[in-house]
Order: C-alpha cells, then structure tokens, then sequence
C-alpha cells in the first residue's frame, strides 16, 4: 500500500460524519403537573438519558422524569450517582453526585442539582 493512499484513506475516516446511536424515547409526558418530590422508598430504578435527563422508574412502574436545569458533567456517560437527603423524599433541591469508574472504586464527580419530577407514560407505538 502506498503512502499516498494509507494517507489518503486515513484522512478520508477522518472526514467522515460519525453516526450517533440514537434510541427513541419510551415516553412522553402524561400531562399532569410536575412534582417537587418523589419518596424514596418507592424508586425501583433510574436510567440516565444523557448528562440532563434521569427517568426515575418507581413501584407499580410509575414513571417521572427529571430535567436537571443544567448539564451535570459526564452524568451521560458514568450514568449513575448518589445523593444524600434527610427526608424520605427526593426533591427538586437535592444534589445528586456523578459516580465515576476509577480503578478498584468508585470516586466522586460532578455535583448537580435536580429539577421537578414530570410524570411520564410509555409512548404508544
């Protein structure tokens, strides 16, 4: 292979537009208000969308979406956190933290605050 070409094929892979893996939404609001807070005791589980968006998926598989009001730095990519509260609640005033993958454990990132709790329904297809 020539060098011209190795070069030529390198710059042209360059050039190229990456392709994003996008997926659909599973859900779209329900139209009732936003929350303030959700209780702790009733989340199942969350899903980071991206590094503004957790779905908050709780007992009895009620959905509510939080729209963090600003980015949260690599949020999208670790795409887990703690928090802290004293309530038993979740609210739109607490902090969450990013936890980053570092080595043997897990260590500290990001510290951001969350926005209101949308409730939210699967998408009908």
């Amino acid at each position: 292979m020539s060098v011209r070409f190795a070069l030529g094929f390198a710059l042209a892979l360059a050039a190229a537009p990456a392709i994003a893996k996008t997926t659909p939404d599973p859900y779209v609001p329900t139209g009732a208000k936003a929350m303030d807070c959700i209780p702790l005791t009733s989340i199942r589980s969350t899903n980071v969308r991206d590094d503004r968006t957790i779905d908050f998926i709780m007992n009895g598989n009620k959905i509510y979406r939080n729209t963090l009001p600003n980015s949260c730095p690599s949020l999208g990519f670790e795409k887990r956190f703690s928090y802290r509260t004293s309530l038993s609640q979740l609210c739109s005033v607490d902090i969450i933290t990013v936890l980053w993958n570092n080595g043997p454990g897990l260590q500290p990132g990001a510290s951001c605050g969350l926005g209101k709790f949308q409730p939210m329904k699967k998408a009908s297809k």
